[in-house]
């Protein structure tokens, strides 16, 4: 059976069906003819078994049966009959809410390890990625940037002043992000545990009195989540008065937060603790470190008026904490076995709906050597949530210090990631409507190809693009299976392939097996810029990948990037279509003339597309006609082998046009 109970697990074995640092009780069932789901929304302990069951006596015909036995807690049970796949995400997603849009940054290259040691070394490691020309967005500091593992402060000789590294890192738009976890160092002198213990405002022991553990800092107390006046009071704590040294553009990884107590049962807290309202720890544990997740989300959200969303990466979640941050797989190894099996990880998350997800690529334990490092970044540019991280005894591994050919071929993953953050943005703003996944098992798109079923290794990232990652070392080749009755493209050399088709692909250490398919427009921006912060006002390229029948079709999404402006109607969402040889921008149906849509849209009215490449086309052009408003003009086209392209329509996002290939 498969067993869901949050837990810090040293060093995790794979395909184990034991607890982890998550878990989300939902399960699927598809075929090729209907997909359901069902909601068993229960914190406690929970076990499902699943059960394999031929046909006989008493059953006409073979299927699967699951049991599902909690120990405790409330028993709410809800079922997704679907039919369809997408039906199921929209019903799920209406129970628990969507991912909601994040802040733009978000989505970039995170570079992190445990720990960097000073302030002049996170500076140091920013130039490095400026002086070989790595874009990032985000620099992280682990448990011994604290004075003592008390979080809310700073080591005072490492990091004397943390607001000025902060303001040179927010110079070239980059931002900081430090460890907040959810035990306090049991220590009177220490001013957030005596506030916290004159309120009265950690979890009890069964005996009353406050509960007590080992983990970072030595003896330390926890905060009750469930009390509304500890997860007020926590929130209270991000605000800029009350954390020295934090600015801005300081952001906040909760970890821990299962909770993990070195000297508890399984290395988490004991089950008859009492929780705020009688609630015995065994009947809510699951829920903990949603709980505390989303404390640490509302405190970001209130320490500026108006409100900017949060960023907030937890390791432990339940059903619904994807309204607060981003989560990840926990503290993997540096294997070539963790390297794939990140692929069903972050596929199964997306799948219940934590679509923000990613691993911590080179692996967490271990020192990865070069192939496998570079592999893990091909990889790991496409996980929703793209962060470096690794152990405190690990050697440094910053992409330079590996050499060539190794940083050549990690720089050109990340600034592929980069080249594709309006795709992904885009993608983000679909899943926030919808539910969809992010990245889906290639049987989310094509539910009737039952040889796709148990596919864990190729994935799609939205409906428009196929990654097929090399997870084995020395790999020569990689086999790769085009679904559907359509055309795929190879989006490095835009060469073709009809599929059905299975095809060998011979693969070098530089190679990357990314393919478009055929009927979708992607949005990317050629720029290269040292953090996405800079590129806001860039110009845009599209890519439009032309189906069999000449046509295909895509959306563009873009608003601020950090505020909620876009909830009253301020952002850009284009509809593009490609047919009969013209290529149209249109306003999407969710776009109203409101007073915050043209505001945001005179702020944007400069932003153009710069390019425009055809892939697929039956036939070559020379010229198109540009139809923008009331102005026309003509522009040249050169066309290729595999495309044709329209350097500077200088169209604008902001308006309708037409584009015409004559």
């Amino acid at each position: 059976p498969y067993r869901l109970y949050n837990l810090d697990v040293f060093e995790y074995e794979l395909d184990n069906p034991m607890a982890l640092y998550g878990s989300v009780p939902l399960m699927l069932a598809h075929s090729a003819d209907a997909t359901a789901g069902v909601l068993w929304l229960n914190a406690a302990e929970t076990w499902v078994d699943v059960e394999h069951v031929r046909s006989g006596l008493f059953r006409r015909s073979a299927g699967v049966d699951t049991h599902w036995i909690s120990e405790a807690g409330v028993l709410d049970v809800f079922v997704l009959p679907g039919p369809h796949a997408r039906d199921v995400f929209a019903q799920y997603a209406e129970l628990v809410t969507p991912t909601p849009l994040p802040r733009e940054f978000a989505l970039g290259y995170h570079q992190c390890r445990w720990n960097y040691l000073d302030a002049a070394d996170v500076l140091g490691v920013s130039a490095g990625l400026h002086t070989h020309e790595i874009p990032y967005d985000v620099i992280w500091l682990d448990i011994e940037h604290t004075d003592g593992k008390r979080y809310f402060t700073w080591d005072a000789a490492k990091f004397p002043d943390p607001i000025a590294m902060q303001h040179t890192l927010a110079q070239d738009g980059h931002r900081l992000v430090t460890v907040v976890d959810p035990h306090v160092k049991h220590d009177p002198a220490y001013a957030v545990w005596s506030d916290a213990n004159a309120r009265g405002l950690f979890v009890k022991a069964r005996d009353g009195t406050d509960f007590q553990g080992w983990c970072w800092p030595g003896d330390s107390n926890w905060l009750d989540c469930f009390n509304p006046n500890a997860t007020a009071w926590l929130g209270e704590q991000y605000a800029l008065d009350r954390y020295n040294g934090s600015t801005t553009s300081l952001f906040v990884w909760n970890d821990m937060n299962e909770p993990s107590v070195f000297n508890g049962p399984e290395i988490t807290m004991d089950k008859d603790a009492v929780h705020h309202g009688g609630w015995e720890h065994r009947q809510v544990h699951n829920v903990n470190g949603m709980l505390y997740h989303k404390a640490t989300s509302d405190g970001l959200r209130a320490r500026e008026t108006p409100a900017l969303r949060p960023f907030v990466l937890s390791r432990a979640y339940f059903a619904g904490s994807q309204r607060y941050g981003a989560i990840w797989t926990g503290d993997n190894t540096a294997t070539w076995e963790h390297l794939r099996a990140s692929v069903p990880m972050v596929l199964s998350n997306n799948v219940a709906g934590i679509h923000f997800v990613g691993a911590d690529v080179g692996g967490f334990f271990g020192n990865p050597d070069s192939q496998l490092l570079t592999r893990w970044y091909q990889l790991g540019i496409w996980y929703p949530f793209f962060r470096a991280h690794a152990h405190i005894d690990t050697k440094r591994r910053e992409p330079w210090l590996l050499g060539e050919p190794y940083l050549t071929h990690i720089r050109t993953a990340i600034r592929q990631r980069y080249r594709l953050l309006p795709y992904l943005y885009t993608l983000f703003r679909e899943t926030s409507l919808t539910g969809l996944p992010l990245l889906r098992p290639m049987w989310v798109e094509f539910p009737r190809e039952t040889s796709l079923f148990a596919e864990d290794s190729a994935f799609m990232v939205g409906s428009a693009i196929m990654v097929a990652p090399v997870t084995t070392a020395e790999a020569q080749s990689v086999r790769v299976v085009f679904p559907s009755h359509e055309v795929w493209y190879d989006m490095h050399s835009h060469a073709a392939y009809s599929a059905p088709l299975t095809r060998q692909f011979a693969v070098q250490l530089a190679d990357t097996l990314v393919f478009a398919r055929g009927g979708s427009i992607v949005p990317t921006r050629e720029r290269r810029r040292r953090s996405s912060a800079l590129m806001q006002r860039d110009p845009f390229t599209l890519y439009v990948y032309a189906s069999r029948t000449g046509s295909a079709s895509g959306q563009l999404y873009v608003d601020d990037g950090e505020s909620y402006d876009y909830e009253n109607g301020s952002f850009i969402e284009r509809d593009l279509i490609f047919a009969n040889a013209t290529l149209e921008s249109r306003p999407s149906v969710r776009t109203d003339a409101s007073g915050e849509q043209s505001a945001f849209a005179a702020a944007m009215a400069a932003v153009r597309i710069e390019r425009v490449v055809v892939v697929g086309l039956l036939r070559t052009f020379t010229t198109a006609t540009v139809v923008e408003g009331d102005h026309e003009r003509s522009v040249d086209v050169s066309c290729g082998d595999t495309e044709c392209t329209i350097r500077d329509p200088a169209v604008h996002i902001t308006n309708d046009w037409a584009i015409r290939l004559a």
